[in-house]
């Protein structure tokens, strides 16, 4: 018999690749998007009692890293740090010239994304959220959320060069 924290844990070492998608998507820098991720099992850990059992899990994770990220921010913000430069997309381990060159593409041409764009698109297209689950995460009207994402789609298509 597993216990609740054990079930927990399982559920987020499931998410785990999807966090830290999302957590790329909204800081644009693989290691910030480390660092968001690591806070977020954190915080989830320590607070899984709020979890209520039936909920989304997924839901509740980003929930909670979507917080996370915005209380980053605004601690930057009264620190008056100045962030790293926008990561330039290559890492170490893996060049352009290893990896499929169209997802190296559609990566930087997200990161390019106004931030609202690029949440839509990285919550609905990526992550595959419903159109209300995403809506409700971002704490915006359906109908915001979908005039967001058609902007994503096409400022995605032109900068990829398909037409929109």
């Amino acid at each position: 018999m597993t216990s609740v924290a054990e079930e927990i844990g399982d559920r987020i070492v499931g998410i785990l690749p999807r966090l830290r998608r999302f957590a790329r998507s909204l800081s644009r820098n693989q290691h910030d998007a480390d660092d968001l991720t690591q806070l977020v099992v954190e915080r989830a850990l320590r607070n899984q009692e709020q979890f209520r059992e039936g909920a989304n899990f997924a839901g509740w994770m980003y929930g909670i890293m979507k917080n996370a990220w915005i209380d980053d921010r605004r601690a930057r913000g009264r620190r008056a740090e100045v962030a790293l430069p926008e990561d330039s997309g290559e890492h170490p381990a893996v060049t352009p010239d290893d990896a499929n060159t169209s997802l190296w593409a559609v990566s930087e041409a997200m990161g390019k994304l106004p931030e609202e764009q690029r949440l839509a698109v990285a919550l609905v297209l990526v992550e595959g959220m419903s159109y209300k689950e995403a809506a409700a995460l971002l704490e915006v009207p359906i109908g915001t959320l979908t005039s967001r994402l058609a902007r994503g789609r096409t400022a995605l298509a032109a900068a990829l060069g398909d037409p929109p």
